[in-house]
């Protein structure tokens, strides 16, 4: 049986920081099967991955507390709830200074039209990717809030025509 150290480095994991872990390919197994079907049961789980229904239990619960299961969520369709203009948005700030980058950050926090924001290098400093009824929701999201921030050098934004791909689950190979 292959084993995985898996070294996690993300202060959002419950175990902070660094946390050595090590998962085995029966783990895996149930990790592949959650990303697709969280809400499986555990017997359900347990027959699919081949192990007793106790022992499935064990490991979902170790691979929680550890922090590799990070929450569960439901994905809900934009389109139906009258989402459908998702931009893309590389922020460049005007120093990358700690104090810049961590004032940029707790803001965008707060916002739920931001989906996902990632520090990056490159051309920009940040790519956001948001989510809007239409473009005067959009227009008033940049003006009013993102515009609005200290420090911001440019903001380019980029609108999705069509989405071709978008998956939640990570490529994990047993």
């Amino acid at each position: 049986m292959n084993k995985y150290a898996i070294i996690l480095i993300n202060s959002s994991f419950k175990r902070h920081n660094i946390s050595k872990l090590s998962i085995d390919a029966t783990d895996l197994k149930i990790l592949q099967k959650l990303q697709v079907r969280a809400r499986i049961s555990n017997i359900e789980l347990a027959g699919e991955v081949g192990i007793s229904p106790s022992a499935c239990l064990r490991r979902v619960r170790e691979l929680e507390n550890n922090g590799v299961i990070d929450k569960y969520v439901t994905i809900i369709n934009p389109l139906i709830l009258g989402l459908g203009v998702t931009v893309m948005i590389s922020v460049t700030l005007e120093q990358q200074v700690e104090k810049a980058l961590e004032s940029f950050e707790k803001a965008v926090r707060q916002w739920p039209e931001i989906m996902e924001t990632y520090l990056m290098t490159g051309d920009s400093d940040y790519l956001l990717r948001v989510v809007v009824s239409d473009l005067p929701a959009y227009e008033k999201f940049l003006m009013e809030r993102l515009t609005k921030l200290p420090g911001i050098s440019s903001i380019k934004s980029s609108f999705a025509l069509k989405e071709i791909l978008h998956r939640t689950a990570l490529p994990i190979k047993v």
